[in-house]
């Protein structure tokens, strides 16, 4: 499983340079992408492509390339099996007794994490958010106690909606980063709250593609469950309704918002 460049190609070891010159065949999730860094570096190792749509057709002329020689393993970019195709195939060559070794390499989420200027002593990398607006808010949820660092990917076009669902759960002062085009030539991070890159990116329309860094839930307050309800019986007196008055206390109490949601339901 070799790592390749995430943007700039210059981003690799010489470990995986000796080790894509060496093996009988390059497994490539893009053989026209690989190719290019194939040919910078004078590589002319036989490629058999491997993505998500013919992963399984593919599985078995693979393994039969394990019984005469090693395949690496790559990816468009960044280490291979990290929300890419990888995982069967691992499983399998595990399964069949071949050994599987990791050349690590660049990554976009250990580098926008390590660049965003946010807690990189523990974190939690959650891939790509879901498309659906209703799916993305509900994972979304499940994560506004959570106190770890989170790194998520996300493509140009949603990322808008994507910072507006991360405001409304987690916070709009939630401090966050959005790395984009890492390493490439219009490298860009951006720093602040969501509130701030809401604003940015309303004012510039997002191009490329993005990591997402975003602070973990901050240490839980010293509300107390009764503090809790009183300030939801204020908050459902004035108008609002559970979801609203929800919404409000837990960005206030630092509780979990479908722990303060359950106790506006139950109070009526």
């Amino acid at each position: 499983m070799v790592a390749t460049p995430i943007g700039n190609l210059e981003d690799i070891t010489l470990r995986a340079l000796r080790i894509l010159n060496q093996v009988g065949h390059i497994a490539s999730e893009d053989t026209r992408h690989t190719g290019k860094l194939l040919q910078h570096y004078g590589i002319v190792t036989p490629q058999i492509s491997y993505h998500e749509h013919n992963k399984q057709a593919r599985l078995r002329r693979l393994m039969q390339e394990l019984e005469t020689g090693d395949v690496a393993l790559v990816a468009d970019a960044g280490m291979p099996g990290l929300s890419d195709p990888g995982f069967e195939l691992v499983q399998a060559a595990i399964a069949a007794g071949h050994a599987v070794s990791p050349v690590p390499g660049a990554s976009a989420p250990v580098a926008a994490l390590v660049a965003s200027g946010l807690p990189s002593d523990a974190f939690l990398y959650l891939g790509y958010l879901p498309r659906q607006t209703g799916a993305r808010r509900s994972l979304l949820e499940s994560l506004a106690a959570e106190p770890r660092t989170l790194v998520f990917f996300e493509v140009p076009h949603r990322l808008r909606a994507a910072l507006a669902d991360l405001a409304t759960t987690l916070g709009k002062e939630r401090p966050a980063a959005a790395c984009r085009e890492l390493t490439k030539v219009h490298e860009d991070i951006q720093r602040g709250t969501l509130a701030s890159l809401m604003a940015h990116f309303g004012d510039q329309a997002p191009r490329g593609e993005f990591t997402l860094v975003v602070a973990g839930a901050p240490a839980r307050s010293a509300w107390d469950e009764a503090q809790v309800r009183a300030e939801i019986a204020r908050r459902r007196a004035s108008s609002e309704t559970p979801t609203q008055a929800a919404r409000h206390v837990a960005q206030a109490s630092g509780w979990a918002r479908r722990d303060v949601y359950r106790i506006a339901v139950e109070d009526g």
